[in-house]
């Protein structure tokens, strides 16, 4: 039996089923720089409507799920992901809605982890008299807005790394060749993951090498903003990002004191050009570039090369996601070094890895993918 008052709530196998109606609505849509939202109203055992935050300056999940439900929303129970919003931003409060529509009961997944947000949906409800229970199916509710938890409270977008690599860990043959390590099936699951993302992001050495597009062509979505960290503006303006910048949105950011004759070329092709600092070895620093993406509005990047910038990332313990394909094909030991350059751990127990991971076969490939744990330092 749940109680508001109670320190921890329970709740019913019922009222865990209709919060999963809830987190199935709020994997929906695209709406960074906002968190993912799903709510669902219930009366009589039944689901009278159900919503998600679509996109950023649309209406809240809540209140797409009290328009569905008209008039059954008086005296039902509204489940709702992520804590209601008790601010004015872009919609108004979404308690405000709740209150008028005359709820007689909420269930919240998270309390908002925002801290530049006063908060205070909770006990703005119940100073009303509406029963407000915290915490149903809370894991997955805090799942749901992990990228966006990291964007607001640490001013970093949540990385997501990719790498393709051989069974023996290479990236190249020993020519260079690098087209295609993985099949098909691989790179259509790198594109939607691309499409999922509010930013693709690679070195400048990739973007040399492979003169990539970085867009998504193989898979449902729209092109992700494309960055690359260029410390010293090598990118040509002959390069597919560039050529094709006025059509998708493309980013590089440079160090402090990199040539403006070659900013005006790339700018006057319609890239942006942002300045970041570089770290001691003279390189752009990775995480001073990534707060640099996240004033900008981006919540969520996904890294897809090089090597060096994997490697500063985890040796950083920066990204928080990785996907590895892994193709059944060996290279040989004067390939092109792995897909991971850095100095790595001392011991395996040392070493970051996948918590939990997921497997499974895509085409003749495998694709293992998860949350990142690193050790404690």
């Amino acid at each position: 039996m749940t109680s508001a008052k109670s320190a921890v709530a329970t709740f019913s196998p019922d009222e865990e089923r209709w919060m999963g109606v809830a987190l199935e609505r709020g994997a929906k849509g695209t709406p960074s720089p906002n968190p993912h939202v799903g709510a669902a109203i219930v009366k009589d055992g039944e689901v009278r409507g159900a919503g998600h935050h679509d996109r950023a300056g649309q209406d809240h999940a809540e209140v797409v799920a009290l328009r569905e439900a008209g008039g059954h929303a008086a005296g039902s129970t509204l489940y709702v992901t992520l804590e209601p919003c008790n601010h004015q931003g872009r919609t108004p409060p979404c308690t405000d809605a709740i209150l008028a529509a005359r709820v007689a009961r909420v269930i919240v997944g998270c309390r908002d982890p925002n801290p530049h947000v006063a908060g205070g949906g909770v006990e703005k409800l119940r100073a009303a008299g509406v029963r407000v229970d915290v915490g149903c199916r809370e894991a997955e509710a805090r799942r749901l807005i992990a990228p966006w938890t990291k964007f607001v409270t640490d001013g970093v977008p949540y990385v997501t790394l990719k790498l393709a690599l051989s069974l023996d860990g290479r990236i190249a043959s020993r020519t260079g060749a690098s087209k295609w390590v993985t099949g098909p099936e691989a790179r259509a699951r790198v594109h939607l993951l691309r499409a999922q993302s509010d930013a693709v992001v690679v070195g400048i050495g990739t973007a040399l090498a492979d003169d990539p597009r970085l867009t998504v062509r193989d898979a449902p979505g729209q092109s992700p903003l494309r960055v690359v960290f260029d410390t010293k503006l090598r990118l040509p303006p002959t390069a597919r990002l560039v050529q094709t910048a006025r059509e998708v949105p493309t980013w590089v950011v440079c160090s402090a004191d990199a040539p403006s004759s070659e900013e005006e070329q790339l700018v006057e092709r319609g890239v942006e050009v942002l300045r970041a600092p570089a770290s001691a070895e003279g390189r752009i620093d990775p995480l001073a570039a990534l707060r640099v993406l996240a004033s900008r509005g981006i919540v969520t990047a996904m890294i897809e090369g090089g090597a060096e910038l994997a490697g500063s990332l985890l040796a950083g313990a920066v990204a928080d996601e990785l996907h590895a394909f892994i193709a059944p094909i060996l290279l040989g030991p004067r390939g092109r070094p792995g897909a991971v350059d850095w100095a790595g751990p001392a011991t395996p127990g040392e070493a970051p890895c996948i918590e939990n991971p997921q497997w499974e076969v895509c085409g003749v490939d495998a694709h293992v993918w998860g949350t990142l744990r690193y050790p404690p330092r």
